[in-house]
């Protein structure tokens, strides 16, 4: 008899570690009035799900901002933790943020991902790149250890994204630090753009400027949450956070100047009062749309699958405080058109977006659910 209490503790702390496994056992469909599609929880209990990703048509790899690397296996929704995960400054809005798989992955299996790490400046924003065997991540590679240390925890970025030209870009915020954006002798508040090893490419625009970092693309960001490369059209969006009202969606060029904080379409948070010279000035580049209020932007997709196919080539974007996702159509000139707000009555911030090979939309929220739109 005396064995059994110890037993039944081991029975209840295994069910408890499990019981996050256990509320993602089951699809379970929420209904919704929209008569397009279909809402599915897929998996719950989680940390905050900051980036999402699919390897393949079975396995979806995700971060948890908190410092943690997952895969949740589509099969049979078991979630399994990867070890071998690089130490995290998970403070604030900083933790482990971004995971894509690479454009050669099928080949060579390099998995890209950006996160917050220590340094004796302060936490910066890093681009690293790491394999996978099982459930181990090895080979891990800090590709990118940048220049953008403040005093400050937040406004770190950073989405990834890939060109069809071997290139990777990533976004860095100002770090709460305005003038860090027009200062091209940091990292901050810039898209940055490398070769797929981390190197530098030569006709990168700032190569050859003592004046300037050379890994920089453009500058004059405030807090780039979205990024993607459009490869029909070779465009690069960019989706960023203003302050209050001005949360815009940019066309990335090379070297251009986005003009935070001399130009700015929002206010101060302390009272109504506009933030720098006005909303536009010879030599910026103003954004092609502007959100007022803000919808707070998590993510950025461009959606190119075939199971809706009337939102084919559509931006997405999810909405942390608005708490929808953002659809906006683009236009045959390739600018952004009309809106459209999905799942308002879901009441969610939604933070990662990711195309399953299906052409389904799963979407992470930071209550830490993992959810999906499929056809109806």
């Amino acid at each position: 008899m005396k064995n059994i209490v110890p037993i039944a503790t081991a029975l209840l702390i295994a069910l408890l570690l499990s019981l996050n496994q256990v509320l993602a056992a089951n699809v379970l469909e929420i209904p919704q009035q929209d008569p397009r599609f279909k809402l599915e929880l897929v998996a719950q209990g989680l940390g905050i799900p900051w980036g999402m990703a699919f390897l393949n048509k079975r396995e979806l790899i995700f971060t948890e901002r908190r410092g943690h690397i997952k895969i949740l296996d589509l099969d049979n929704l078991n979630i399994t933790a990867l070890k071998g995960v690089a130490k995290v400054a998970a403070r604030n809005q900083g933790g482990m943020l971004d995971v894509v798989p690479g454009p050669n992955f099928n080949r060579d299996g390099w998995i890209y991902f950006t996160y917050a790490k220590s340094t004796e400046a302060g936490s910066v924003t890093t681009l690293a790149r790491s394999k996978r065997k099982g459930n181990q991540l090895t080979d891990w590679q800090d590709l990118l250890v940048t220049q953008s240390a403040t005093r400050t925890s937040h406004h770190f970025g950073s989405r990834i994204a890939f060109d069809d030209r071997g290139h990777v870009f990533f976004g860095i915020g100002d770090r709460g630090e305005r003038k860090n954006s027009q200062n091209l002798g940091n990292h901050a508040g810039t898209i940055l753009r490398l070769l797929l090893d981390g190197s530098i490419p030569d006709d990168n625009p700032f190569v050859g400027n003592s004046e300037a970092l050379p890994e920089i693309w453009s500058y004059g960001h405030r807090n780039p949450q979205g990024l993607v490369f459009d490869p029909v059209e070779k465009i690069l969006w960019e989706i960023e956070h203003g302050p209050r009202g001005g949360d815009e969606i940019n066309r990335i060029y090379e070297g251009r100047n986005y003009g935070w904080p001399v130009v700015s379409h929002g206010k101060e948070y302390w009272g109504p009062v506009s933030i720098g010279e006005g909303t536009e000035k010879p030599g910026i580049e103003s954004p092609l749309k502007v959100y007022i209020p803000s919808i707070a932007p998590g993510s950025l997709m461009l959606y190119n699958g075939e199971a809706f196919p009337e939102w084919k080539g559509s931006l997405f974007a999810g909405a942390l405080k608005l708490r929808h996702l953002n659809r906006v159509a683009i236009s045959a000139k390739q600018l952004p058109g009309g809106e459209e707000r999905l799942l308002e009555d879901l009441n969610e911030r939604i933070r990662a977006l990711a195309q399953s090979p299906e052409g389904w939309i799963y979407f992470s929220t930071d209550s830490g659910k993992i959810m999906r739109l499929k056809p109806r």
